[in-house]
């Protein structure tokens, strides 16, 4: 039996190490069949230091090495410039590709698994309903109001990460949707949760009860969704229309020139409601605990926000002027993202043989931009893994090298990716994150309730939900 079962293990290893040869590939280990270094990546991804899984191979490999992750084999770069790469050439060297158990439970018509001219197309829609003038114009009220109105039951013991959640939840079924909070928006994410969970599972049912709870619970958020779009129709057959994403979807041709179908609509919300909704709460999550453990930073961030609550009324609300003036929340928003990296990286995957630093990518296989590696290198940010929001005044000390101009800056710190799929829903997360910080430290003080920490799989997140304690600060 021992004989028989490593004799195909044998050949499967030659045959790998010729091809490898054959095709110049970057170095790097394939790991083990079929599972290649996928335990490794999880293993690492589970704790506080993820870093190791990365930095052990740059260091033997270099930036650009070859593993196999999820199924595929997998070339890594934790290098800027081919990152750069890799985002700036979508659609004509590389298209984007995820995980079976990602695109399951988006959908096949969700805007992260668009290509072509669907996809720019509606990349351009959704950035039209997020850019600045609709944030200031329109947008910028419903944010203070829903900080505020979430804001107004906290009291004693919070887990902060899930009052997050129920903001940006908000927020964003809001801005889709035109719906305030009640109890279907509540229904909607307990289910919407479940989904999010199966992100980073084996897609097979049998073998995940998480994918399978997952599968279900994708299937009672596309009902729910399915059953507004509908009714929007008939609403919008009748010459009512809301000022929403939604109806801008609605009016949109499709792409065979007679519109979208429901379950093309339900995909694409779905994939937003994901951008909208888990990223930005785990940055306001973890810029608070940043800030908690930089008494130094939170107390300049408190000066700051305090001059811009001294000039207004207690129940006046936010105005694009102050979220302009917002220097220093910006730079403590820049260094969260850079030391989170809620989005560690990108998959990709070659639609030809690619040649780059030497070396040739085949056609069909996968890559993966790693944007926390470059973040997280001590040759681009000076002391790169301590939070250091100063380092963003005028780009001071952001980089140990030349790369501390403006310019350099900009070409390393990628934190919405890049290129045509850069996240059109950047500045409004900004708005969110600031708005959020300014209410949450003129309106409360607070200290940890137990130690909590950072883990990176599946998703970025603190093992514990991070939970505090509130006191709200006295009005005069």
């Amino acid at each position: 039996m021992l004989l028989s079962f490593s004799f195909p293990l044998l050949i499967f290893h030659l045959l790998r190490t010729t091809s490898r040869r054959k095709l110049h590939l970057p170095p790097g280990n394939l790991g083990l069949p079929f599972l290649g270094e996928t335990l490794q990546l999880i293993s690492a991804y589970k704790t506080e230091n993820p870093e190791p899984f990365i930095d052990d191979r740059v260091s033997k490999y270099g930036t650009v090495f070859t593993t196999h992750v999820f199924g595929e084999p997998t070339v890594f770069s934790a290098d800027p410039d081919t990152n750069r790469f890799i985002l700036q050439n979508e659609g004509r060297l590389f298209e984007s590709s995820y995980p079976g158990s990602i695109s399951n439970l988006l959908g096949r018509h969700s805007l992260l698994l668009m290509r072509g001219s669907l996809h720019k197309r509606m990349h351009s829609l959704t950035m039209s309903f997020a850019n600045s003038c609709i944030i200031r114009d329109h947008l910028l009220v419903d944010i203070d109001r829903l900080v505020r109105l979430n804001m107004e039951a906290w009291t004693g013991r919070v887990l902060l990460m899930e009052e997050a959640k129920k903001i940006t939840f908000q927020l964003t079924v809001k801005q889709l949707m035109s719906f305030d909070p009640c109890e279907w928006t509540e229904n909607l994410m307990k289910e919407y949760m479940l989904v999010i969970e199966g992100f980073f599972t084996i897609p097979l049912p049998i073998f995940s009860t998480t994918y399978r709870r997952a599968i279900q619970a994708r299937g009672k958020v596309a009902e729910a969704l399915g059953l507004v779009v509908r009714e929007r129709r008939r609403e919008s057959e009748k010459g009512e229309r809301k000022n929403d994403m939604l109806a801008a979807l609605l009016d949109e041709e499709g792409d065979g020139g007679g519109g979208f179908s429901d379950e093309e609509i339900v995909d694409f919300m779905v994939a937003l409601l994901v951008a909208g909704y888990e990223t930005t709460s785990t940055i306001m999550t973890l810029a608070v605990k940043f800030l908690t453990e930089n008494p130094c930073a939170l107390a300049e961030l408190k000066e700051e926000h305090a001059e811009i609550r001294a000039r207004k009324g207690e129940a006046e609300t936010l105005q694009w002027d102050d979220y302009k003036s917002m220097s220093f929340t910006q730079c403590v928003v820049n260094e969260t993202l850079r030391v989170a990296n809620i989005i560690s990286g990108v998959f990709r995957r070659a639609m030809r043989d690619v040649s780059i630093k030497g070396y040739t990518i085949p056609k069909g296989w996968q890559v993966f931009a790693s944007l926390r590696a470059v973040h997280m290198d001590h040759n681009h940010f000076k002391d790169a893994r301590t939070f250091n929001p100063w380092r963003w005044q005028a780009n001071s000390g952001s980089s140990s090298s030349s790369s501390s101009s403006s310019s350099s800056v900009i070409n390393v710190f990628t934190p919405f990716g890049g290129g045509p799929r850069r996240c059109p829903g950047a500045e409004l997360a900004r708005v969110e994150l600031l708005v959020f910080l300014h209410h949450m430290v003129t309106r409360f003080s607070w200290v940890p309730a137990e130690q909590d920490k950072l883990v990176f799989f599946p998703t970025t997140r603190t093992q514990k939900r991070y939970p505090i304690i509130v006191e709200r600060r006295d009005d005069s």
